[in-house]
């Protein structure tokens, strides 16, 4: 078996710093067309590695060598094979690798990924990918359990739920000529007060006592 090699490598989550320059930026009326490739591709991997990750809970999980699906029952000592190349490791190991990483969501929210790594590579304009970008990191995907919004940013971008909202709630906006940024930012302020409360009582239990 060959349980130590080639485990997945998940896309990891983007630097606030990267996000930072790139709405600094935006808000003085430059467009950086290197800046906002290297933070939409880099959104794109990740929302793919999302994707791939929960799909892999569910049952079916691509191979890390050669990408074909291997469907498995999430047992943890369950040895996945793959029959395309012959990797193999246990579900355990395998699991290990998503596990406490941000890569875990609802249907909804897996839509919304796949809509934006489909979307990006046809924007020509700068302003089409800055507007995709926005759109995606200030996205909410909805908790019918406690009722409130979970910002899909913390899926997105390094940093606790708390911190990422506090990041993106502090982004730089001023003379932005990206058509749709500042009504988005509007509509992101709006669910963040209505969460407010939902996300005060999950910080609240999550406190270390």
């Amino acid at each position: 078996m060959r349980e130590v090699d080639h485990l997945p490598a998940w896309a990891p989550r983007v630097p606030q710093h990267l996000v930072r320059r790139l709405y600094e930026s935006d808000a003085r009326g430059i467009y950086d067309d290197d800046l906002l490739d290297e933070v939409g591709w880099a959104l794109r991997a990740r929302c793919q590695s999302f994707v791939a990750a929960v799909l892999a809970v569910r049952g079916r999980a691509p191979c890390p060598v050669c990408g074909a699906t291997i469907r498995h029952h999430a047992r943890p000592d369950e040895v996945l094979r793959c029959v395309g190349c012959g990797w193999e490791s246990t579900w355990r190991d395998y699991f290990g690798t998503i596990q406490h990483k941000q890569l875990s969501g609802a249907e909804p929210v897996l839509v919304f990924f796949r809509a934006f790594v489909e979307a990006f590579p046809s924007a020509r304009t700068p302003q089409e990918k800055m507007l995709l970008i926005d759109r995606l990191i200030h996205g909410f995907h909805y908790d019918l359990r406690s009722g409130g919004a979970r910002a899909a940013g913390v899926n997105l971008i390094e940093g606790h739920l708390h911190e990422v909202v506090d990041f993106l709630d502090a982004l730089a906006y001023g003379d932005t000529s990206t058509p749709g940024v500042r009504e988005a930012r509007e509509e992101w302020r709006q669910t963040v007060n209505r969460s407010a409360d939902v996300w005060k009582d999950e910080r609240l239990r999550r406190k270390p006592e």
